[in-house]
């Protein structure tokens, strides 16, 4: 027997049953599974196998008359059987290539998400989450004409930020420099979240309204400063593979699907909601109607990888439940080794 009670004959039956119910879309019948399997297994004791997996819940009967359906329990026990081998080939050549020339977070990200759409033909979502626990080495201010600031954070993992600040009044060099000063002197080694906070409160007092150089600082904070990078970039593709599935899904819950896949809080939320696991495993989840209705007959399978250089990467491959797992596993799995291997 298997950890879930499950001998290997009923095993090799059970995913028999989700592999043709994935290419056709129909009940199985214990004959259709009689015809496919090489050992002669009478339809009789096909059948009784198959009431075995109702009565555990892996299979479910639409109608009386007609055949065996696969539940979410036997999608997910299915997926996780697949192999996840890491074979690669001229794909994942190329894809790593594009990463190696494009080392920038976003890029990465962006190239990343593609690349899981284009080969398993389903919704791809990569998100970069940064460190709550980065920390600030030091900022630079670089003052430029037309009261234009190049604003650069350093922070203690190496990662270098920068982002123009257009200014409404003119900020002269000395002034960034004691700008400059100040936050490394007195933020230089605190967590970025701590910064904002101490920030927000020293800003809000009434005394700042009359210090040049805290009235200074605000505009730049206003403008970004020390958020650079600190928001998680989402990225998603592949929506239009959704189009002409057999979801069951009205013309209005498709819109509404799309509407939600729209908003990035809500992909990082579902990321979240379904790669709550253990980093570098691969997880499986199937019938996501709980993060949103129209979301009940689709899988997700993806993984969490660790932080490196201050970003923690999620990616994942949503799909429907009659997706091609053993694609879509191998894709997953081999994207994540080939991103943990990538030079930082």
């Amino acid at each position: 027997m298997t950890e879930s009670g499950l001998t290997p004959r009923t095993v090799e039956v059970l995913h028999s049953i989700v592999q043709s119910y994935i290419e056709t879309g129909e009940p199985v019948a214990s004959r259709t599974i009689a015809q496919r399997r090489k050992d002669h297994l009478s339809p009789a004791t096909i059948r009784n196998i198959m009431a075995d997996l109702a009565d555990m819940g892996y299979l479910a009967q639409p109608h009386t008359s007609a055949g065996r359906v696969p539940t979410a329990k036997a999608f997910r026990h299915y997926a996780l059987s697949v192999s996840q081998h890491r074979s690669g080939g001229a794909d994942f050549a190329r894809l790593r290539e594009e990463l190696i020339e494009h080392p920038g977070v976003e890029e990465r990200t962006e190239r990343t998400t593609h690349f899981l759409t284009e080969l398993t033909r389903n919704v791809g979502i990569v998100a970069a989450i940064p460190a709550a626990s980065q920390t600030l080495e030091r900022v630079e201010l670089v003052w430029l004409p037309d009261r234009r600031v190049l604003m650069v954070v350093v922070t203690g993992d190496g990662m270098i930020r920068n982002q123009l600040a257009q200014l409404k009044v003119p900020v002269s060099p000395a002034e960034l420099e004691s700008i400059r000063n100040y936050l490394n002197l007195e933020f230089s080694g605190w967590t970025m979240t701590a910064i904002r906070q101490e920030l927000d409160r020293r800003l809000a007092e009434e005394r700042a309204a009359y210090d040049t150089l805290l009235t200074r600082l605000s505009m730049l904070y206003k403008q970004g400063l020390l958020e650079m990078g600190m928001t998680p970039l989402v990225f998603l593709d592949g929506t239009s593979n959704l189009l002409g599935l057999d979801a069951h899904l009205t013309t209005e819950r498709l819109r509404e699907l799309f509407r939600a896949l729209e908003e990035k809080q809500r992909l990082i939320e579902m990321l979240d909601q379904f790669l709550s696991g253990r980093t570098d495993e691969l997880q499986v989840h199937v019938g996501l109607g709980e993060a949103h209705p129209a979301l009940s007959q689709f899988s997700m399978i993806g993984i969490r990888l660790a932080a490196t250089g201050g970003v923690e990467t999620r990616l994942a491959v949503l799909g429907p439940m009659r997706m091609n797992y053993p694609r879509v596993v191998s894709t997953v799995s081999l994207v994540s080794h080939l991103l943990r291997s990538l030079p930082q």
